[in-house]
């Protein structure tokens, strides 16, 4: 059955997960207008790295969730490198994301938190 699926992680700032929260775990928010992509990524590593330095930053705390997907769904979608080693993600057009939370099996759960303070001690990048 695991074969059967693709696990995703997604960097979210509290606002985003408040939405997920109210979908009751299973469903992504739609994309705000100026947000054609939905990109959740590959590996928690580097999920972790957006939610510290990006999400913390923008919105006071970060989170990664991790969550499956159907990998015949997932297979439709190329893995994209965006920088080093572990920076690759899916690259999800908005007008798909309807079709992603369908082929969600499960839910969504939140694997790691950052709280403001983590990112000031983070080291740099």
């Amino acid at each position: 059955m695991t074969d059967d699926l693709v696990t995703m992680f997604r960097p979210a700032g509290p606002k985003e997960l408040e939405l997920v929260a109210l979908s009751g775990w299973r469903r992504w928010p739609a994309r705000l207008v100026g947000q054609p992509i939905f990109y959740p990524v590959t590996n928690q590593e580097y999920a972790e790295q957006i939610a510290r330095d990006w999400n913390v930053p923008e919105s006071g705390a970060g989170f990664v969730t991790g969550f499956r997907v159907r990998r015949q769904f997932a297979d439709r979608f190329p893995v994209h490198q965006v920088g080093g080693p572990t920076h690759t993600e899916w690259w999800i057009p908005a007008e798909d994301l309807e079709e992603l939370n369908e082929n969600i099996v499960g839910q969504i759960e939140v694997v790691a938190e950052f709280p403001a303070s983590v990112a000031s001690a983070a080291p740099d990048a």
